[in-house]
């Protein structure tokens, strides 16, 4: 293996330290094998020269005793290999469960800019196909390469033992099928490291394609994402193609070794019986023998194919696991918020996503413990960033987000997600139960707890309409239910969570009428006595709001009642409001 290679092997073996207990003992049972394996030419040889070629004819006593011992061999060969085999799978899946779970929750650690920044097919498979891919290996390739280690071991020793010239002549006729194999091999890694890469891209683009089907039909560009699908496809099975043809041409040199290798023993050997160096059953035997040591060699190209494969997956995974988190957890060496309302504070606070414009500059912002407040401003003026630096999303580029005078960064995860909620824009859901996606927030609430919850809401009678009540299933990504209910149900959910900040993306848009006033409704209850950031798209938020914060271009221009802005009417605000007003008025 090239240094890259170990390199990778050791960095994942030292990630998955459940791979290491009782390999002793796995190395052991695949050794008791082996013996068994080699028991049967040493078998032949003895039952050929002391048992049919015995020197007073042939002596079928001793020839049973051999086939009985070999039998016994065999046996515990048998069960040995039986055990090493159950051992590999169990330590395994063990370890590479861990592993996968791992990954998964460093990728939830990264930050949300880093996650948009990949494609999610692509993140998706590194926990999925690239770990499968490392555990076929680690179950088949890895029972292979402790079979052919200890087979080519054993029966290299054995057949020294009979003859040191023709061991000699075998190593020579596969010294450059070696070569070619260590040529091929970094060919090799680059060419399966393009097929993870790909198997990626064609996942991405599956997932897509499914996730988008509705607006697929809605715009009738089927034809047009297969294409793309096709085009994924088409890019894997060349990168696949290319990887197999390497491969086959380096099987194809074990091949041709070992068929000099035969040849060779079967020529001298013989030669060397017409002198008396060798008897007929250790010339019959050092054949068994050579067979054992091909076997390996020829499945090495196999072994080579998987373990590149899973060398490359493996690559990705530990790709993932090296990223930083920009966004970490202090943990321990943090800090709770300290109880009570919380206040917020942006000190000089500017953000700006990679190779992009800044999205929010200098913003110094004070906001009292238990109002109401609503950010507007144009699309693209920063509202959701600030929002998503207000929760810890993201961090800043400059300045530092405080609650209650402690800053953000020093806070515990744990901390800070219980006590500060947000409610996106699309009120996302699991595919479960309304009851079970509230219980993601409290998840010791009762039946009646929930119920109380909803009537509290003033949400009752709308549930008690649901098919099945609270036990409605909302169906992937809660698509069963409607925009706002998906919305009236996030509502319930940040409610049992009882935050003491929350932050909404304005949960009114994109619903009817109807179920606006059930939101609005809502939302008073629970909003009373917290601490509440609105990222208002709708102007009828800001009219309830203790204070409206005015953003454009990234900075802060405005701020106050709602009824103080709009009395400038050349303010921004004024202007955002008339607008919105027209635009009500003609729908």
């Amino acid at each position: 293996m090239s240094d890259g290679t170990l390199a990778t092997v050791r960095r994942g073996l030292a990630l998955s330290p459940e791979l290491r207990p009782g390999m002793a003992g796995t190395i052991a049972l695949a050794l008791v094998q082996m013996g068994g394996r080699v028991a049967v030419p040493i078998a032949v040889q003895q039952g050929i020269d002391h048992g049919i070629r015995a020197a007073g004819g042939p002596d079928l006593g001793f020839v049973v005793k051999v086939v009985a011992i070999t039998f016994v061999a065999l046996t515990i060969s048998t069960i040995a290999g039986y055990l090493m085999t159950r051992r590999l799978f169990t330590v395994s899946e063990t370890a590479l469960g861990a592993l996968r779970s791992r990954t998964f929750r460093h990728i939830h650690d990264l930050s949300m800019l880093h996650q948009q920044s990949e494609r999610r097919g692509s993140m998706v498979s590194r926990v999925t196909s690239d770990v499968d891919q490392i555990s076929q290996f680690l179950q088949f390739g890895g029972v292979q390469l402790l079979l052919s280690s200890g087979q080519l071991l054993v029966s290299t020793l054995v057949m020294l033992f009979y003859s040191w010239q023709l061991t000699l002549v075998v190593l020579l006729a596969f010294g450059p099928s070696v070569v070619i194999i260590r040529l091929f091999q970094k060919r090799l890694a680059g060419t399966y490291r393009q097929v993870r890469e790909r198997t990626g891209v064609m996942l991405g683009a599956v997932a897509e394609s499914v996730v988008g089907a509705t607006v697929i039909r809605a715009y009738g560009v089927a034809g047009r994402t297969e294409e793309r699908l096709d085009t994924s496809i088409e890019r894997l099975r060349v990168s696949q193609q290319q990887a197999l043809r390497t491969s086959v041409t380096s099987f194809s040199s074990g091949e041709i070794g070992a068929g000099l290798a035969l040849a060779a023993v079967v020529v001298i050997g013989t030669l060397m019986g017409l002198d008396g160096g060798l008897t007929v059953g250790e010339l019959t035997a050092f054949l068994f023998l050579v067979t054992l040591f091909i076997q390996p060699v020829q499945i090495a190209t196999d072994m080579l194919n998987e373990a590149q494969n899973a060398v490359a997956g493996w690559r990705r995974v530990l790709d993932v696991l090296d990223l930083d988190p920009d966004v970490a957890d202090p943990d321990d060496q943090g800090v709770d918020l300290p109880a009570g309302p919380l206040s917020v504070h942006f000190r000089d606070v500017s953000f700006r996503y990679p190779d992009g414009p800044v999205v929010l500059a200098d913003v110094d912002l004070r906001l009292d413990a238990r109002k109401k407040y609503a950010v507007v401003g144009e699309t693209g003026s920063g509202k959701t960033t600030f929002a998503k630096l207000l929760t810890r999303l993201m961090d800043p580029a400059a300045g530092e987000v405080l609650l209650s005078d402690t800053p953000l960064p020093s806070v515990r995860f744990s901390s800070l997600r219980a006590r500060v909620v947000m409610v996106p824009q699309d009120g996302f859901l699991f595919d479960a139960t309304i009851a079970e996606n509230i219980r993601f927030a409290a998840p010791s609430l009762s039946d009646d707890d929930l119920a109380a919850a909803f009537t509290e809401l003033g949400l009752a009678d709308w549930v008690d309409g649901l098919p099945a009540g609270m036990e409605t299933p909302v169906g992937e990504r809660g698509e069963a239910l409607s925009v706002g209910e998906r919305q009236l149900v996030a509502l319930v959910r940040a409610y049992v969570a009882d935050p003491d900040l929350l932050v909404l993306d304005e949960a009114t848009s994109a619903v009817d009428p109807a179920t606006e006033v059930r939101l609005q409704r809502a939302l008073d209850t629970v909003t009373r006595g917290r601490t509440t950031v609105a990222i208002a798209h709708r102007l009828s938020t800001a009219q309830s709001a203790d204070e409206v914060i005015v953003v454009d271009a990234g900075r802060v221009v405005q701020r106050g009642p709602h009824a103080a802005l709009v009395a400038d009417e050349n303010s921004i605000y004024a202007k955002l409001y008339a607008s919105w007003l027209e635009q009500t008025r003609s729908t």
